[in-house]
């Protein structure tokens, strides 16, 4: 008997690492080599590539797609329908399989529903990716980035809580009371 739940209309591969109390429900595909740490959560229809890593306790939310290259930290949040590249200039008639660029997403960060992530752009700690952005650059830890192309429009705690920083460049989370301090265009936890 395994440690983790999967519905049977599951397509698990072998050689796949899967984390005690993780739950994997109904038509996802786990490929051979991807690893889920414990107590994860993933979706309906979700697809895990060869090579792909999750952390613990990562939540992947219906129809996914997180191709080989990518690499989540603990307590991700990966909203529906979103989906990770692996080659910045994909053609059916050229084979690319030994050039996928890799994509970080940092521990605690949210990924909103229908956003894209380009390839080899890593994602800060708690950084919040609003639905439908398109990320084609580095984001940094904290910040709530929207649009397409994905634009920093201002920062996040890690409750999931826009900030307020006052002339002092400080911002209280109104839901845990962590302070936040901005300086020189990063953010950082101080209490």
């Amino acid at each position: 008997m395994s440690d983790y739940q999967a519905h049977p209309t599951a397509v698990i591969d072998e050689g796949c690492t899967i984390g005690a109390g993780t739950r994997i429900w109904h038509f996802s595909h786990l490929m051979p080599g991807c690893t889920l740490g414990e107590g994860c959560n993933i979706g309906q229809n979700v697809v895990i590539s060869p090579k792909v890593v999750l952390g613990r306790n990562v939540k992947v939310q219906n129809n996914v797609s997180i191709y080989t290259g990518v690499t989540c930290a603990d307590d991700v949040f990966l909203g529906p329908s979103c989906v990770f590249t692996n080659v910045t200039n994909p053609r059916s008639a050229v084979n690319r399989r030994g050039d996928y660029l890799h994509t970080r997403v940092g521990k605690g960060a949210t990924i909103g529903a229908n956003a894209t992530i380009v390839c080899g752009h890593d994602i800060g700690e708690f950084a919040f990716i609003g639905a439908g952005a398109v990320v084609t650059k580095e984001v940094p830890a904290y910040a709530l980035v929207v649009g397409n192309p994905a634009r920093r429009i201002g920062w996040m705690s890690e409750f999931g809580h826009r900030l307020e920083f006052d002339f002092g460049g400080q911002a209280t989370c109104p839901e845990s009371g962590q302070r936040y301090a901005l300086k020189d265009g990063a953010v950082e936890r101080i209490a």
